[in-house]
């Protein structure tokens, strides 16, 4: 489906120069002089290889076709994750690389939307935040700094996040998989 530059955000999926694309980064720009357009940063899904791209405001680009289907993660084989369809108990295995950060906020058996093109599974829609356990960080210090501070911390997924000081080992912690960030403890 063709769309205009000016709608492309981030984490859209393109299809350009015949290859799927992934929207890692975008900005729109207006310069002194000539036109506005937008500038983007875009992950080869096949290779992998980073570009940047300008595209003029008026330029259409083509915007892939997915289909998204309920999914769950089972286990790591160490290259693949591998999900199982609900209705056909098909297991589908995808590749780390095109996960990429993803595969830090998933837990074996969560329930997630895997994205396909033309059949073949490319990658992760997962929820906007994910509550995970705190395995590892510094002890709290009561002597700390009434200011907000924060402190490294690794998560049950190996994801290592900062935390405020009063966060402790075995907490249960609120996360954006958007951003990575810690958002609050979880209940």
């Amino acid at each position: 489906m063709k769309i205009k530059a000016t709608q492309i955000r981030k984490g859209m999926i393109l299809i350009y120069n015949g290859e799927l694309h992934v929207v890692t980064a975008m900005q729109h720009f207006t310069p002194g002089k000539g036109q506005a357009g937008v500038q983007t940063k875009m992950k080869n899904l096949k290779t992998g290889n980073n570009a940047e791209n300008r595209f003029r405001s008026d330029e259409n680009v083509e915007k892939a076709n997915l289909e998204t289907r309920k999914m769950e993660y089972l286990y790591d084989d160490g290259d693949n994750l591998y999900f199982m369809d609900h209705e056909t108990f098909e297991q589908i295995p995808i590749s780390k690389e095109l996960l990429g950060d993803s595969l830090y906020y998933l837990l074996p058996n969560a329930e997630c939307d895997v994205v396909f093109f033309e059949e073949k599974a490319i990658g992760v829609e997962l929820p906007a935040t994910v509550d995970l356990k705190i395995v590892e960080t510094q002890p709290y210090l009561k002597t700390a700094t009434v200011t907000s501070s924060y402190k490294p911390a690794k998560l049950e997924t190996g994801a290592t996040i900062q935390v405020p000081q009063f966060i402790e080992e075995g907490q249960m912690v609120r996360v954006d998989t958007r951003d990575g960030k810690y958002l609050e403890r979880a209940k």
